[in-house]
């Protein structure tokens, strides 16, 4: 959900509909809007600036949109998002077809799992949706009784390089971005393109028939995790943030996968061992209490509950905790692997892996 008073923007997808409706309506009544309106599939509209139309012949012209993502920290905020469209006659028995195809900058599906065939531009059916929705209304409104053929290429001029910001080679996305947007807005924060992105990995890994994936919560445990397995696909390391049940939920969709490794560094381990569906920061200061309270009763030592019970981060706990007290690290990570395994139903086999700061395995579940 948005937090109160942050401003929700519009996807990439959205973006794509609204430049197919600035180019068409260009080539349709000769002349180029200085905005258009967005209808969301979800319901309601929104007013966006064009930010460039021109034409390159007669029968084809294209637009650009600088995408608004609003308060959310999104990497694509403030990009150009373009479509060119061009116009061809039909057929007299044919009725209106549009195309939609993916032009530079717009990443193209190389791997099976994902919402799109293989081959196919990377553009969602949501942002599909939306383009043939933008080009009926246009017809609807200035050209109901016109038949043509409308081919769409959706592109963006700086695609390539936001690409390689994100997961999408992984995923099998090659060449730029993915045109994304179930309803066209996108909520300040929120957990929806975290999650999608979380799927789609699943996706991948399960069509090449992995049974194995490695969850870790960031780059930098997955890259140790790596290190660990070398022996692995790099499509089998999905990062999952803070998404400790709902990771695990997307996996259960797939009957293929049957054990998860979750390698985690110690400050988020202390929250998955709480059950903390999702381990925001927020809740540190009552991780901490809890982890007071395991240190006095497993090891009865009230010099180390104290401590840890005032430190200022579970970083700073485990510096009291490491490496003198392994049956509170052995606890945590025993925590973790019950936790994970009631939110698997009891349908995937689940190892923990709890790593130090530097890297370090100091539990492992497969160890016992």
């Amino acid at each position: 959900m948005a937090k109160k008073g942050l401003k929700k923007g519009f996807t990439t997808g959205a973006a794509a509909s609204a430049a197919v409706k600035a180019a068409l309506t260009r080539l349709l009544t000769g002349t180029a809007p200085k905005e258009v309106e967005i209808a969301f599939l979800g319901g309601g509209f929104k007013t966006v600036p064009v930010h460039q139309v021109r034409c390159l012949t007669e029968n084809c012209c294209e637009a650009l949109i600088v995408k608004d993502a609003g308060d959310d920290p999104d990497i694509t905020h403030k990009a150009r998002i373009g479509a060119r469209v061009t116009l061809a006659p039909l057929d007299p028995e044919d009725v209106r077809q549009v195309v939609i195809t993916g032009g530079p900058g717009v990443g193209r599906v190389t791997k099976p799992g994902l919402e799109l065939a293989v081959g196919e531009p990377a553009i969602n059916p949501g942002p599909r949706q939306m383009i043939l929705e933008a080009v009926q209304a246009i017809y609807d409104s200035v050209a109901p009784d016109r038949q043509q053929r409308v081919a769409v290429m959706v592109f963006v001029p700086q695609g390539e390089a936001l690409a390689r910001k994100t997961l999408n080679a992984r995923l099998g996305i090659l060449g730029g971005i993915s045109i994304l947007g179930t309803t066209g807005v996108v909520t300040p924060m929120s957990h929806d393109a975290y999650i999608a992105t979380i799927r789609a990995g699943i996706g991948v890994a399960s069509a090449r028939q992995m049974d194995t994936l490695v969850f870790t919560t960031g780059r930098r445990s997955e890259r140790h995790a790596m290190t660990l397995f070398p022996g692995f696909h790099e499509e089998a390391f999905i990062q999952t943030g803070d998404f400790f049940k709902a990771a695990i939920t997307e996996a259960l969709v797939h009957r293929s996968i049957s054990r998860i490794i979750y390698t985690v560094f110690f400050g988020k381990a202390v929250k998955m061992a709480l059950g903390y569906e999702h381990t925001h920061a927020a809740r540190s200061g009552m991780a901490l209490h809890t982890l007071a309270n395991w240190a006095q009763k497993l090891t009865g030592s009230g010099t180390l509950a104290g401590r840890i019970a005032v430190a200022n981060t579970a970083r700073h706990a485990f510096s009291f905790i490491h490496p003198d007290y392994p049956d509170l690290i052995r606890h945590v990570g025993e925590k973790i692997r019950e936790n994970a395994g009631a939110f698997a139903e009891k349908k995937i086999e689940i190892r923990v892996i709890i790593l130090d700061f530097d890297g370090r395995a100091i539990f492992d579940s497969g160890d016992r």
